[in-house]
């Protein structure tokens, strides 16, 4: 019965899917079956898994989220527009919608839970932990970085046998040195926000994914990194349409 009601839920996300035909798809074979992943855009990620939808950082720039599949679960990043949008999160809540997110988006939106950089929680069977996010070398003024330390979040997020990270709005931060097998990471891409592709390389390098996808990655040259990564036999870098 799972089986059957996996496969209508499938074919309900391919006939949405269709309202919006330029969304690029991956699936990732996990000990639990399969991880599709599809590409919004700039930051915004639909995940599907074990008929479970999940929603990270949906934003209505990006798509008609009333042409998407409802959220079983939404990870907000951080509060900035571009990854927080109430009209979306409220397009995509249905009963029972579980929202995680950080303590600013919580003064906007009430009903979410709150976890803290470092801190580990398990919704709907899924294994999340908070991974801090933050600019240590671009600022928007001395002293003041476009993302200070503490009020975003990656996310660890668990599938099976597979560990997916989503580093929010970041660059290559020393924490990402404590993060042990790392399968598939999305590092954002775009100065003077985030990271250059030299420091996307670098932080893969130290983080040793098995895929590498840069995402929020605007403008910025991606063959860059793609050269930049071209002696990393043991990471794949897979370019999607995340701009």
């Amino acid at each position: 019965m799972k089986q059957v009601i996996n496969l209508i839920i499938l074919s309900m996300m391919a006939g949405s899917l269709l309202a919006n035909p330029a969304f690029e798809t991956d699936t990732i074979q996990t000990s639990e079956g399969s991880l599709v992943i599809t590409f919004i855009g700039h930051a915004s990620l639909m995940m599907e898994f074990d008929g479970t939808i999940i929603h990270i950082d949906p934003v209505s720039q990006y798509a008609d989220y009333s042409k998407l599949p409802k959220a079983d679960l939404i990870l907000i990043t951080h509060h900035h527009s571009d990854h927080f949008d109430l009209q979306a999160v409220d397009s995509l809540k249905k009963g029972g919608t579980v929202v995680i997110l950080t303590k600013k988006c919580s003064e906007q939106l009430s009903s979410g839970k709150v976890l803290s950089n470092g801190y580990k929680t398990t919704a709907l069977g899924f294994e999340i932990e908070a991974v801090p996010a933050y600019n240590t070398e671009h600022m928007r003024s001395p002293g003041n970085p476009y993302h200070p330390k503490g009020e975003g979040n990656g996310y660890l997020i668990r599938f099976g046998d597979k560990t997916v990270y989503v580093a929010g709005d970041t660059e290559n931060i020393p924490e990402m040195k404590n993060l042990k097998d790392v399968d598939i990471v999305f590092l954002p891409m775009n100065l003077p926000y985030t990271m250059s592709p030299d420091m996307v390389a670098g932080a893969a390098k130290v983080l040793k994914p098995k895929i590498l996808y840069p995402y929020h990655y605007g403008n910025t040259d991606t063959g860059k990194l793609a050269r930049l990564m071209k002696g990393e036999k043991e990471i794949e870098v897979r370019i999607r349409n995340l701009r």
